[in-house]
């Protein structure tokens, strides 16, 4: 019986002799193999300008608005819905706000922008039609000609403002109120976005900035 039982068992299997082996615990040194360093928790940078705008006094905040557009319900609007999470949601409340400008506001706004600045080349008889035009239209409507220039190449700006104002001069002054304030608009807009933008403060405009600022 064992005998039998013996032919149908299958035959013993034998062991190959396996080559090397690596120990389990280390890798082998393969060439170019570099340690990649655990990533460090960096030190947390200074803060944007929004930062320091939307975490500014409310003092400080508004003077600096005001310095963009002097209307001080425009500022205190702005500086009490702070903070704003970019840029761009600071910049469309500021155009709503500007938008709601009383007839007074916009007076007061007005009265406080400069002439917009000229090229330092510009020739003596563009200052003198520039000036003429200029006292026409206070003569006319009351306050400075403002015009934002916002994208407008320097050695274009001249032609640019001549141009307008003496289409503007053209306007009766319930018309123009509404082109001023459009303008208005947009210069506190472009000074906001200098402000915030890292480019400079605002305390230099609007008195003796160029325009479009």
């Amino acid at each position: 019986m064992t005998a039998q039982l013996s032919q149908h068992l299958p035959p013993t299997l034998t062991r190959r002799p396996r080559g090397p082996t690596l120990p389990a615990h280390r890798l082998p040194d393969l060439p170019g193999r570099v340690a990649i360093p655990a990533q460090s928790r960096g030190e947390p940078g200074p803060p944007s300008p929004l930062e320091r705008f939307n975490t500014a006094p409310a003092r400080d905040a508004e003077h600096a608005l005001l310095a963009c557009l002097h209307s001080l319900r425009w500022a205190l609007r702005i500086a009490g819905h702070r903070p704003y999470p970019d840029l761009a949601s600071l910049l469309a409340a500021a155009d709503e706000a500007a938008y709601d400008l009383s007839a007074e506001e916009l007076t007061e706004a007005l009265a406080a922008e400069s002439l917009p600045a000229l090229p330092e080349d510009t020739y003596t008889a563009a200052h003198t039609a520039l000036s003429a035009a200029h006292a026409a239209y206070e003569a006319k409507f009351g306050h400075v000609f403002v015009i934002s220039l916002a994208g407008v190449p320097e050695d274009e700006a001249l032609d640019r403002v001549l141009e307008d104002i003496r289409s503007r001069l053209a306007n009766d002054p319930e018309d123009e109120q509404v082109v001023a304030a459009e303008q208005l608009r947009h210069l506190a807009r472009g000074r906001l976005e200098n402000l915030l933008g890292g480019a400079g403060n605002c305390a230099n405009t609007p008195h003796g900035a160029a325009p479009g600022n």
